[in-house]
């Protein structure tokens, strides 16, 4: 096919039929490669005013292109993907902890395009996200863990069955556990191992006379017992009792309690022939439960970059900064290109002498107008991070203080 077949010239838009494919008269040109943002009205509509701007930019009409439209395109499409990364990016920086074991992750295998009916990875909005306690919640449930007060592990309850005479039990073979938990490490937690309540010993529901509960009950006070008690001793009078019953369990009886070594129970006081078949409860976590880093409410969530359901961003909500650095990177990309193409012939023979090709200078000047735009890119979305924005608002409070610190204070005569 003659290289003439490849010249460039200027490209229109022919009907948005109901999959809003891109379509162009002109030899050589048609969808974009990877035809991601062909369904997006705004990106097809201005494809082609780019694609002119872009001619224009690089001489034509003046000079001759030697390549198509469906080059410029390929251009547009990939500056829109490069935004896109970086705004992604930026997002991770911001908010990856946060997605991290929470919002369902995706493959870029599930990508489609736009003429599929499946388009799970293509383009889409990302709604505003507001942080939460990200990787610090996990890191609470495992100190409630420990404290028995919340968590993700299931806090199991096991017992053992009292011999007479029998001071030492072995939890891990002599307990009365589920079947799957048999020869696994158990973590115990509790022991319930311990005599009655002191406060048991000396509130009397039914103290007083019955022309006093009849007071109570008038006063609203017959559902509190021992109400007597309440009205007639302060609060610090019942800790001080309870006190002194438990001191004297401890001192002159054999109170109830227990030594737990390397899940070896030793309880006390010894069991006498009345206990025998009565049990001991206890609470323990399973060792493999504990340690393991998988927990079911997280599979299939986000673990990494790469996983994170970010998609390319819809044209139609960039707005006009974002617009501008895209057709600039379209002319820097279209830049190198074109002179890619002129590179493969440094001199082109005359009747009268020859013409040097431009190739090597516009691939030069294009790669140079990438990495400024990228760097001017990379170094704007740094600056507006959460950390930077939280050292900008401690500098101002800072910078407040000190003004503050300056100004007269207003003095009152009274």
């Amino acid at each position: 096919m003659s290289k003439f077949s490849y010249l460039y010239t200027d490209p229109t838009v022919t009907g948005f039929s109901a999959s809003l494919a891109l379509k162009t008269i002109g030899t050589g040109t048609g969808p974009t490669p990877y035809g991601t943002y062909d369904t997006d009205i705004s990106f097809v509509s201005e494809s082609v005013d780019v694609c002119k701007w872009t001619a224009r930019r690089l001489g034509h009409p003046v000079m001759q292109l030697e390549f198509s439209s469906g080059s410029i395109w390929a251009c547009f499409e990939e500056a829109v993907s490069e935004y896109s990364l970086h705004i992604n990016n930026y997002n991770m920086k911001n908010w990856l902890w946060d997605s991290y074991g929470a919002d369902t992750k995706k493959s870029g295998s599930q990508w489609s395009n736009a003429g599929a009916s499946s388009n799970t990875m293509g383009t889409g909005s990302i709604q505003p996200t507001h942080g939460h306690l990200g990787t610090a919640f996990y890191l609470s449930k495992q100190y409630g863990e420990t404290a028995n007060v919340g968590g993700e592990i299931t806090l199991h309850t096991g017992s053992i069955s009292l011999s007479t005479s029998k001071q030492v039990y072995d939890l891990q073979t002599e307990s009365n556990i589920s079947s799957s938990h048999t020869g696994k490490r158990l973590e115990i937690q509790r022991v319930f191992n311990m005599g009655p309540s002191a406060i048991t010993r000396f509130y009397d529901p039914f103290a007083g006379s019955f022309e006093q509960r009849n007071m109570l009950d008038a006063f609203g006070m017959s559902n509190v017992a021992p109400a007597v008690t309440y009205i007639m001793r302060p609060i610090s009078h019942d800790i001080s009792r309870a006190q002194a019953i438990e001191t004297n369990d401890l001192i002159r009886k054999s109170a109830y309690s227990f030594e737990l070594v390397n899940n070896k129970l030793r309880i006390f006081p010894r069991p006498a022939s009345a206990d025998e078949g009565d049990k001991i409860w206890f609470h323990y976590y399973v060792r493999d439960e504990q340690v393991s880093t998988t927990r079911s409410s997280t599979i299939n969530k986000v673990t990494d970059p790469s996983n994170i359901p970010y998609k390319f961003i819809t044209y139609n909500e960039i707005n006009a900064a974002g617009r501008q650095w895209i057709r600039k990177y379209t002319l820097a990309l279209a830049k190198e290109l074109l002179g890619i193409i002129r590179s493969k012939y440094a001199a082109l023979p005359l009747p009268n002498g020859e013409v040097t090709m431009d190739g090597e200078a516009l691939k030069a000047e294009g790669r140079e107008e990438k990495t400024m735009l990228l760097e001017e890119l990379k170094e704007f979305l740094d600056s507006v991070t959460l950390s930077e924005r939280s050292r900008a608002e401690a500098d101002t409070a800072e910078a407040n203080q000190q003004l503050l610190a300056r100004s007269p204070l207003q003095i009152y005569i009274g």
